[in-house]
């Protein structure tokens, strides 16, 4: 078994502001996404071709409060002060064939999607966001559904602290994908995206 990029992560303030933030960087539109019940945010979706895609998610101040944390960390005062200074590249998912049912394996929706997802109790972010939260699709896909409007992942980057420890997580994952890992002060995530209208580089740098 082997697992591979199923998604790339934005986190902003509010979904306007995420969306209005990458589309004006791409020069491309994003297509709505829905809502996420259980953890009162909502998203946007990007094509990155017919594996994977991009989300940018918000929490949605339209939405009950939930029961538990919110997931990606979206609750927490780092996470808030971070996006004070405008939407980021926080997290990335690997979509893997089986997950052993546990306290951290949920079972969600949005719409017609069912997924099970690894989400901490804290709602916190793997090694800071750069080890993969890991997914099992049930439905289809969103990429089997969004349009293709030519995007592709040129590349990503992920620094850490502890680069042995996250190549570790991917190995026992037996990750198949172009994933750079180097050595860093903090955790980082770069993603180079190949569009229609050029190179767009997301992620601290």
């Amino acid at each position: 078994m082997s697992a591979t990029l199923d998604h790339l992560v934005i986190a902003a303030r509010t979904l306007e502001e995420g969306r209005a933030w990458l589309e004006g960087r791409l020069d491309l539109p994003m297509q709505d996404g829905g809502k996420h019940e259980t953890f009162g945010t909502h998203n946007a979706l990007l094509s990155l071709g017919p594996d994977c895609y991009l989300e940018v998610i918000a929490i949605d101040p339209g939405a009950p409060a939930p029961t538990r944390p919110r997931w990606f960390g979206l609750d927490t005062p780092e996470m808030k002060a971070r996006l004070e200074d405008g939407p980021a590249l926080i997290h990335w998912v690997a979509a893997v064939e089986t997950l052993t049912a546990g306290p951290e394996v949920l079972d969600l929706s949005r719409g017609e999607n069912r997924w099970t997802l690894t989400v901490p109790k804290d709602g916190g972010l793997p090694m800071n966001g750069v080890a993969p939260s890991r997914l099992v699709w049930h439905t289809p896909p969103p990429p089997a559904r969004l349009t293709d409007v030519g995007v592709r992942l040129g590349g990503l980057r992920l620094g850490s602290p502890t680069p042995d420890a996250l190549r570790a997580v991917l190995d026992t994952l037996n990750f198949v994908g172009e994933v750079e890992v180097y050595e860093a002060p903090q955790a980082e995530l770069r993603a180079v995206l190949e569009t229609p209208n050029g190179l767009v580089t997301l992620g601290e740098w």
